[in-house]
């Protein structure tokens, strides 16, 4: 994934097979490092609608110095979408692992966007509850966000969403086009920083694959999850021993500053970036995404993590 050609995106991934479905992967190993020196691996894990494309500016800049790993998820981007299916953050999580293992990650940090955001907050919570268990794989050296519905009663979905989710979902899925995806965007992403035609028609044709506009309704039960494993994910962040980060677009009307503020509030010695975009800030702003996030996981490199 070197670049933000489509092209390249489909002839670059690799898929694995879990639980008889095909997920799409895409992986980079740095060759200029002394081969003596451990190469710190970041999984990249994206958001809602979207898929691993997402990251490509981040990972055009990382790939000469990190082992870098991104997958689409289920119902994602080139991965499988089957229909009817039940979608659901805690399988989304099982793959993870199932990628992970797949590619012998056993270390790593993990940077999530929106949706991934959720995924992440099962596996921090799964790996918090099992802390002391010395089987327990990948171990996990930081976790930084973007934004997303960390806190479920903060959560601000748009009326599209709503209205997806809601029993006209199914119909709703029929009219979508790649017109009312930007105009949902627009109202998401920062007034100086709107997206570009070339990502809409990108995120569009990724959307579209294999039909993925009609799974959107059930990918959308994200939202009573999030609700459900509330207070398990917020106690674990809260607790853990893992370093967390939250950089958050703060024009974002789906997590922005309000979000940014709770996690203020709730986490015990918050790590915190404000960038003045809205809510892609990788792709809004990526060489601000690069720097802090950057300067995160080298605080927290194997050497040094809790």
């Amino acid at each position: 994934m070197p670049t933000s050609s489509i092209e390249e995106y489909r002839e670059q991934a690799q898929f694995i097979r879990v639980d008889n479905h095909n997920i799409a992967c895409w992986q980079s190993i740095p060759t200029a490092l002394d081969e003596n020196q451990h190469k710190e691996t970041i999984v990249f894990i994206h958001g809602f609608p979207s898929a691993s494309w997402d990251w490509h500016h981040l990972w055009l800049k990382l790939a000469d110095r990190y082992h870098l790993l991104a997958f689409d998820m289920l119902g994602f981007g080139l991965s499988d979408k089957p229909l009817p299916h039940q979608y659901s953050l805690q399988e989304q999580a099982n793959i993870a692992f199932s990628v992970l293992a797949h590619h012998q990650v056993s270390d790593c940090h993990i940077l999530a966007h929106d949706y991934g955001n959720s995924v992440v907050q099962e596996i921090l919570t799964r790996a918090f509850e099992r802390q002391e268990d010395p089987n327990f794989r990948p171990s996990i050296h930081s976790m930084c966000f973007l934004n997303g519905g960390l806190f479920a009663e903060s959560h601000r979905p748009l009326f599209m969403q709503k209205l997806l989710k809601s029993s006209l979902g199914p119909l709703i899925c029929r009219f979508m086009s790649k017109d009312s995806l930007m105009k949902s965007f627009l109202k998401i992403f920062g007034d100086k920083t709107p997206p570009s035609n070339y990502e809409i028609e990108v995120l569009w044709e990724l959307l579209e694959y294999k039909k993925g506009t009609q799974v959107l309704h059930d990918l959308l039960s994200y939202i009573d999850e999030r609700s459900q494993h509330r207070t398990r994910w917020v106690q674990a962040m809260q607790q853990t021993r893992v370093p967390l980060h939250f950089i958050n677009g703060v024009q974002d009307p789906i997590s922005g500053l309000h979000m940014l503020e709770q996690y203020q509030e709730l986490m015990p010695n918050p790590q915190t970036t404000a960038l003045d975009v809205g809510h892609y800030p990788q792709l809004e702003a990526p060489n601000l995404v690069l720097d802090a996030f950057t300067a995160f996981i080298e605080q927290h490199q194997y050497s040094k993590a809790c």
